[in-house]
């Protein structure tokens, strides 16, 4: 069983708006710090949002401040990523992991989002 399942992604035209989500197995839990990192083709994979460890703070990149917001339910151990106005810079794989390090073990298979028109 993957420690970390991302879901939600799709193609959406520029200014649509999408909802990620991360199921976490019970070996991982979302209270702790937790990332959304994104992989577009031929670059390198990137953070670009956080949530810190037991607390509501949050970090973005400064390309998606503003756009995206991170959040987590505890209760369904889930982290979600709502992402608006999307760009087309926006396209990459996206995954959930621990931040700001993530675990090499950690990583799932990630979810595909296309933001053209």
């Amino acid at each position: 069983q993957a420690l970390l399942t991302e879901s939600g992604g799709g193609w959406v035209q520029p200014g649509g708006s999408l909802r990620l989500a991360c199921s976490a197995s019970k070996r991982v839990s979302v209270i702790s710090g937790m990332g959304w990192y994104r992989q577009a083709p031929g670059k390198q994979r990137e953070l670009v949002a956080r949530i810190l460890s037991g607390r509501p703070e949050t970090s973005y990149a400064d390309s998606v401040k503003g756009r995206f917001t991170i959040s987590r339910d505890i209760a369904s151990n889930t982290l979600y990523l709502q992402m608006n106005n999307l760009e087309p810079e926006d396209t990459a794989v996206y995954y959930c992991n621990t931040a700001p390090t993530p675990r090499s073990t950690y990583w799932g298979q990630g979810t595909q989002v296309t933001v053209s028109s």
